[in-house]
């Protein structure tokens, strides 16, 4: 996690309480009001006061329900519903209430609210402690009123220490553990609260980028399928059209000519629709692992690729240089792509009358090099050929060198990384 992150969750505001929450909020203002009650009823039945006496029954009763209904709210206004609590915690002392438990239990849950949801942390903070030291000046006072007479506070005491020191023992431990435990607790409570909130938006920021990649997969692999479907056309479609002119021009002064220029017509188009079934039945299959080579064409197919230019009228000189050996069928179908294209762009553009066309298995790559005597540019061509080239390449981390020949013509050569031996 970044530090602009840290800080981003360090002052994270911890959402209102649903509707939901506050209604548990009322029932356990409920549940505390009913305790209180039941708690002083049984108290004054026993006559076993807190403090040895207590006020009217009617008196404690309504205390009883003062001190429980701001518990209702406790979780939309934290801070106020603690500091009502601590002077009713405090008042009800000082009147000498008849219970002490419900109180307590009242103000732990004040103490914990505001630690677990109060959303400024800073005045969250300041407000326990000064109810805590405030608490505290409040024993500190009780404990000096009630032992101003040790022989009578300490008439039954037969323990080992003295009576004094075991009651400020007693008091500031009792309550020390009382106050640090619903501080400890509120801010548990907070920093849960607030490492589930980072959950859920890290796994919704996993979830954006999950879609994301996908989305870009899907981009990627249509513009493969765009390039692919540009070779196959392109070039097919660029030798039907030139073989296609032929037999306009020799119809009439070579019928023979002009019938083997359509001939190569029909086995090109039937080439291409060949392909274009294969690539559409990679589309379709729904497993990814396609077994039909034929939408797949590789290092085999190049002299079908040399062949078409032959027919196109294009003299193609084809050669293999050193240990033919399999390389990878991506490394394979680019190698294929490259010579298509470059095959296509100097039937179309570069008014050549001869190319050359070697594969070279080197050690640890494939070279590929198409070359001819033409015009030397691309200038007519959209450039989405050679666009398409380096895109292949770089696609395994090869190398591209194109450009026009010091001899004249243009050249293409690429490199392939293979892992193959």
């Amino acid at each position: 996690m970044s530090a602009a992150e840290d800080q981003a969750w360090a002052n994270w505001r911890r959402p209102l309480p649903t509707p939901a929450e506050q209604r548990q909020d009322v029932w356990i203002a409920l549940l505390v009001l009913v305790g209180a009650l039941v708690s002083l009823v049984l108290i004054n039945s026993m006559g076993s006061f807190v403090f040895g006496s207590a006020p009217p029954l009617w008196e404690q009763f309504v205390w009883a329900v003062v001190l429980s209904l701001p518990l209702a709210v406790r979780r939309r206004f934290p801070l106020a519903v603690l500091t009502v609590l601590s002077a009713l915690f405090i008042a009800g002392q000082a009147r000498q209430m008849g219970d002490n438990l419900m109180p307590s239990i009242a103000l732990f849950l004040a103490t914990y609210t505001v630690g677990a949801w109060e959303r400024n942390r800073t005045w969250a903070r300041w407000a326990r402690i000064a109810m805590i030291v405030a608490m505290f000046m409040w024993l500190g006072y009780s404990m000096l009123t009630t032992t101003a007479d040790p022989a009578r506070a300490f008439r039954r005491a037969v323990g080992p220490l003295d009576p004094m020191l075991a009651s400020v023992i007693y008091g500031v431990a009792y309550n020390l553990m009382f106050f640090v435990g619903a501080y400890f607790f509120g801010n548990m409570a907070w920093l849960s609260a607030r490492r589930q909130a980072e959950l859920i938006w890290r796994a919704e920021e996993l979830r954006l980028s999950q879609e994301q990649n996908t989305r870009g997969a899907i981009v990627a692999e249509r513009i493969r399928i765009a390039r692919d479907l540009h070779d196959v056309v392109a070039h097919h479609v660029s030798v039907m059209g030139v073989q296609a002119g032929a037999a306009r021009r020799m119809l009439d002064k070579d019928p023979e000519v002009a019938s083997e220029a359509l001939r190569t017509v029909e086995q090109t188009a039937r080439a291409a629709i060949s392909e274009l079934r294969g690539l559409l039945g990679v589309l379709r299959a729904e497993d990814t692992d396609v077994s039909d080579t034929k939408s797949s064409p590789g290092l085999d197919q190049l002299p079908e690729l040399v062949s078409a230019a032959r027919n196109a009228g294009l003299e193609v000189v084809h050669g293999v240089y050193g240990e033919p050996r399999p390389v990878p069928q991506g490394v394979a179908l680019s190698a294929y792509r490259v010579v298509q294209e470059a095959l296509t762009n100097v039937v179309k553009h570069a008014d050549a009358r001869r190319a050359d066309v070697r594969v070279r298995f080197l050690e640890t790559a494939l070279e590929v090099e198409v070359s001819d005597d033409g015009r030397g540019d691309v200038k007519g061509s959209n450039g989405f050929g050679l666009l398409g080239i380096r895109e292949r390449v770089a696609v395994h981390g090869g190398e591209l060198d194109a450009g026009p020949r010091r001899d004249g013509g243009f050249r293409v050569r690429v490199s392939l990384p293979t892992s193959v031996h």
